[in-house]
This record gives structure tokens, C-alpha cells and sequence, in this order.
């Protein structure tokens, strides 16, 4: 597939190469099908829809239905596709989610839309950003946050390959494609350097890779070596690739989420345990005020040069 046309912007909306994805999927094997909680606007699911009107199930704005629904349906054979707003499919749903899908070992992915900040000027009630928390705890879930359209589409690749449930955060804020050799190949469970270094590492997910890179860049021209590791696969994580990073002797991670229980604390759980080194979690402290994507972003330092000082402050430059 390739990758839909860029805004002028040159950034991408990630939802469309999940949804170009999965109308492919949906083409090729009759099994596909999607469930949504009124969301197919907003999910960009109207082309699914219109290609396959007996496949695409709506249960209206009711998220443990939904995620009961995309259960029943795994259970009947079906590959199953469950899409809406990130922080209504995990809160909402949690429970079903924990119980029908991650317990029951469903064959359900679960596509959590429009995550983090993006729905930033709606408020704290519309910040998804608890959710890959809450997921990783349960061990029994595949957790990807993809960082651009081309990591996206394999991701959904990867998910509907996957026997077994997988939560995929699908982001609607802008974001580059980002610069990879025409081999790379994404394999769940595995990370990916995107820029070698071995003063310190840069840890990073979701729409934050292309920033961490924009990081790595004014740090050179500094003299520091960063390298820059594309944590896509939070769940299971690349241990070997975390471990290969605290030898460089500092580390900042950076995501679209809270501080608490997402990448930056995956990664201390591994590195306090193995090979102890400086770190900095760079995310957001809780509730978070109403406000643009943008403006969340940049407050809780999650920009290039925000990143960068947080690196040169573990070293002491």
C-alpha cells in the first residue's frame, strides 16, 4: 500500500493509512469486519462502510457494548476490528476490554483513535492519555503506538496476522513520514533506531518520534551523539534494545502520555533492575488544561528542543 497524500503541511493523519489498510484487508479476506460506537466520522471509516455495508457494525455511543460486540464476533471467527475515541474505548470499556478480550485471549484489535492530546480543546475528559498505561498492565494485550503512517500500516498488518487481542493507538495529529531504509521491516516486540549515538538515548513512541529526531539533530550540532530509538512495540518491549541504550549512561524517554505507567516507566522498570543509569521521563503530570495539541505539547516539553535541553541537562552540558 502506499502511503496516503500528505496535508500541505507535509505531515500525515495516521488515521488514513489505518483505514486504507484495513479497507485492503477487508478486500482480500471476508472474515475483516469493524465495529464502532457511532464513530465512523470521526474513525474515517465511511469508505470501509460503503465497501462493505454488511461488515461494519455500529452499536451507537455505547463503548462496552462495542467491545462486547468485537468479542462475540472474534468468537464467531471473525477478525475484528474495533474502532473509536482512544479515551472512551479503553476507559469506558475497560472492564470488557480486561475481561472479553485480554483474559478471553479474543482475536479483537482494538483501535484506539484520535490518542493523547488530539482532542486537546475538548479537555481532560478527552485526553487518552492513561491508556497505554492501563493496557500494559494486563500483560495479555499487544500494545503498539505507531509513530507514522508507513509504522501504522504495518502495525494493523501486524494486528490482523496476530491471533490474539491488540490494542493499536492511532493517532489524528499531524506527523512526517520518517526516514527509514527501503528494507525496514517492523516486528512486533522490536524497536528501532532511528538515529545512532552513544552519548545518551532518546526513548520515544508515537507522534513524539519525529521530535526526538528533530532533537537528536540540534544535539549533534552540539557535539553530542544521541541515539534515537522508536519504541513502537510497547507491549511486549524490547528489553535488549533498552538495555543497549542505558550503556550509553542517560536516558530521556518522551510520549504523548502520562509519566506514570507508560514508556518512561516501562523503561525504569527494566533499567533499575539491570543496568541502572540517569534517566528523564518526559510526558505529561496528570490532568492536563484545555488547550491545542500543540500548546499541551510544548507545555509539557515534548518538543525538539525541549527533548534536547532535557539530554544536555543529564549530562550536565
Amino acid at each position: 500500500m502506499s502511503s496516503p497524500a500528505p496535508a500541505k503541511t507535509g505531515l500525515y493523519d495516521c488515521r488514513d493509512a489505518y483505514v486504507a489498510t484495513l479497507e485492503e484487508l477487508g478486500a482480500a479476506d471476508p472474515r475483516v469486519v469493524a465495529v464502532v460506537n457511532d464513530s465512523v466520522g470521526s474513525s474515517k471509516l465511511g469508505g470501509f462502510r460503503d465497501k462493505f455495508p454488511e461488515r461494519l457494525i455500529n452499536v451507537g455511543i455505547a463503548e462496552q457494548a462495542m467491545v462486547g460486540v468485537g468479542a462475540g464476533l472474534a468468537n464467531g471467527g471473525k477478525i475484528v476490528f474495533v474502532s473509536g475515541a482512544a479515551c472512551f474505548l479503553t476507559g469506558r470499556a475497560l472492564e470488557q476490554v480486561k475481561a472479553d478480550c485480554a483474559y478471553s485471549q479474543a482475536n479483537v484489535k482494538l483501535c484506539g483513535i484520535s490518542s493523547g492530546v488530539a482532542y486537546g480543546e475538548l479537555g481532560p475528559t478527552h485526553h487518552s492519555i492513561e491508556d497505554v498505561a492501563w493496557l500494559r498492565t494486563m500483560g495479555d494485550i499487544t500494545v503498539i503506538v505507531p509513530a507514522d503512517p508507513w509504522e501504522t500500516e504495518q502495525a494493523i498488518r501486524a494486528a490482523a496476522a496476530l491471533d490474539g487481542p491488540v490494542f493499536v493507538r492511532i493517532s489524528r495529529m499531524g506527523v512526517p513520514a520518517l526516514p527509514r531504509p527501503a528494507d525496514a521491516t517492523f516486528t512486533i516486540g522490536e524497536a528501532e533506531v532511528l538515529h545512532e549515538g552513544n552519548d545518551a538515548a532518546i526513548l520515544a513512541n508515537g507522534t513524539v518520534v519525529c521530535r526526538a529526531l528533530a532533537a537528536a539533530e540540534e544535539l549533534a550540532q552540539q557535539g553530542i551523539a544521541a541515539r534515537v530509538v522508536n519504541m513502537a512495540s510497547m507491549s511486549p518491549i524490547d528489553v535488549e534494545a533498552i538495555l543497549a541504550a542505558a550503556q550509553t549512561g542517560a536516558i530521556v524517554t518522551a510520549e504523548e502520555h502520562s509519566v506514570r505507567g507508560g514508556l518512561g516507566s516501562a523503561v525504569a522498570e527494566i533499567v533499575s533492575q539491570n543496568q541502572p543509569c540517569r534517566m528523564k521521563l518526559l510526558g505529561f503530570e496528570g490532568f492536563q488544561p484545555t488547550g491545542s495539541a500543540e500548546f499541551l505539547m510544548e507545555r509539557a516539553g515534548l518538543t525538539g528542543p525541549s527533548i534536547a535541553s532535557a539530554v544536555r541537562t543529564l549530562l550536565g552540558r
